[in-house]
């Protein structure tokens, strides 16, 4: 073979490859992988010009991919005071007192629902903590906020609201706007008078994002959104430099597109950077079970939750085939029962597509009974799901999430195991902000559930699959990703234990030896890339 660009040499590989599980050496050329054997072989692929990195024992798998995340919206959306963990209204109310001020408004995010302690959002919750200070609080599940009142007032909002899709802007009684924004629909109408952040502070935050992503052992997300000036700002950050993360981009579908905005979304596809490329479209078929918008076959506990996001699910199910039709792959939104059920139902009534499998998916998958396990293997539908997730419930049911569904649906909450079992290609990920991005803590999550997640967990091999192969099987590209063999992808991960041998708590907490996207270093213990 040619000279390599790089050869690794002292590590334990696990390949993900049938035909060679295990080796200890590969080369790389040119962003793809040359070679795999033993570090006898590498003496043939090294010449003057080789890079040569001894992983000294470390073992190196291929590239972990984050399944679902939100790198770029998320600059937005984890803008302010951090109150991520803060789950009790005394805290809370701390934190706002202290909370640093934007042009005068105070902005947070990820704001546990437990917070409430029962009660239902309500501006004069924290009135006395802002100080008459206009302030805007993003929930932790991202589909909904509070404002305070003179939030309210500067943005206009005093009554209700009509949305072509599933949101509200929360009234009592009267009439009176309470602050509880939910669903994407009702909390854009604060964007407008919300401070924005400068254009080169962002693209720094994007750079800055992406490296500690890279340093946890990612090579690559599944990016659910292209909101915005997402491409602009994507292009203008690669203008200067790589990405550390190779970027597949999903724009939104929303309800109420028209052919002309189909067209639209398929002409997308074509776009692409040197590290980042737009594939696939987003749907919601529902929101959040705390916010009561997750659609499900029986009302919650509170009477909600019987309606789509879509208010016409077959207007829903009619976009997905003409984008079936055109090739493009889908990825739905879908929390509860009825919302999984008709997504597989739309699935099962596609036509094969043109020019070989098309891999449909549905993310988040929170609440699913037995007689849907099995139908996503043979539909070849992608369970793509957020351990970390789960740490928002509680074992007990007490926590708002289970409150909400009841005891019998909180007990078949994240079956990721089952639907491994079960022969679903399962991609895991984190959906950043709303959990930490840190990969090593997908894997350990993922093979010790917590909160109200009651089943098993997944095998170490599951669980690394789930960032590798079946990410790869997510994207359609498992002939270029996904495992460690000659022509594909050379994006690797070197850890310094097993993930798949080592104890979960020793993979949430073992250091990343390396991280390589496309044959470039992106992270390098204890070196400079």
């Amino acid at each position: 073979m040619p000279t390599a660009d790089t050869v690794l040499t002292g590590a334990k590989i696990r390949t993900l490859d049938p035909g060679r599980p295990h080796a200890t050496a590969v080369a790389v050329r040119d962003g793809l992988i040359a070679a795999v054997g033993d570090d006898r072989d590498a003496r043939e692929w090294r010449g003057p010009g080789t890079r040569h990195l001894d992983l000294a024992g470390a073992t190196l798998t291929p590239g972990w991919t984050d399944a679902h995340s939100h790198p770029v919206w998320g600059l937005e959306l984890a803008t302010g005071t951090d109150l991520s963990g803060i789950d009790r209204l005394e805290p809370l109310r701390a934190a706002l007192r202290t909370a640093e001020r934007v042009d005068g408004w105070i902005l947070a995010y990820g704001l546990d629902h437990n917070a409430f302690e029962g009660r239902e959002p309500h501006h004069t919750l924290i009135e006395d903590a802002v100080g008459g200070a206009p302030a805007y609080i993003r929930l932790y599940d991202g589909h909904s906020a509070l404002l305070s009142e003179r939030a309210l007032r500067l943005a206009r909002i005093d009554g209700p609201h009509a949305f072509d899709q599933r949101a509200s802007v929360v009234c009592d009684p009267q009439g009176r706007p309470t602050g509880h924004l939910i669903e994407h629909a009702a909390m854009e109408l604060v964007t407008p008078v919300l401070p924005k952040t400068p254009w080169r502070e962002r693209a720094d935050r994007l750079t800055a994002l992406l490296s500690s992503m890279a340093a946890t052992g990612l090579t690559s997300a599944h990016v659910m959104d292209l909101g915005g000036d997402a491409l602009r700002l994507l292009a203008a950050v690669e203008s200067a430099g790589d990405l550390p993360l190779r970027l597949r981009l999903s724009p939104w579908c929303m309800p109420g597109a028209d052919a002309a905005e189909l067209a639209s979304l398929v002409a997308l596809q074509r776009e692409r950077g040197r590290d980042w490329y737009v594939d696939g479209v987003k749907f919601f078929m529902d929101g959040t079970v705390e916010g009561g918008t997750a659609w499900l076959d029986h009302p919650d506990c509170h009477g909600r939750g019987t309606e789509a996001f879509w208010p016409d699910p077959g207007a829903y199910s009619a976009a997905v085939r003409v984008l079936h039709g055109a090739g493009v792959a889908t990825a739905t939104h879908a929390i509860g029962d009825a919302a999984v059920r008709h997504v597989l139902d739309t699935v099962a009534s596609l036509p094969e597509a043109a020019g070989g499998p098309l891999r449909h998916r549905i993310e988040h998958i929170e609440t699913v009974p037995d007689d849907q396990i099995g139908r996503f293997a043979p539909l070849g539908v992608v369970a793509s799901m957020q351990p970390p997730h789960a740490a928002y419930t509680r074992a007990d049911h007490s926590d708002a999430w289970s409150r909400r569904l009841g005891d019998e649906r909180a007990a078949r909450a994240w079956r990721c195991r089952d639907l491994r079992d079960a022969g679903a290609v399962l991609a895991l990920g984190s959906d950043w902000p709303i959990a930490g991005y840190d990969a090593r803590g997908i894997l350990a999550t993922a093979r010790e559930p917590r909160g109200a997640s009651p089943g098993p967990g997944l095998t170490g091999l599951m669980a690394l699959e789930g960032l590798t192969s079946h990410a790869a099987l997510a994207a359609n590209e498992p002939e270029r990703a996904g495992r460690i063999a000659p022509g594909f992808r050379a994006d690797f991960t070197a850890l310094a234990v097993d993930p798949v041998g080592a104890p979960a708590d020793e993979v949430a907490s073992a250091p990343v030896t390396l991280t390589m996207a496309s044959g470039r270093v992106t992270h390098l213990l204890g070196r400079p890339v």
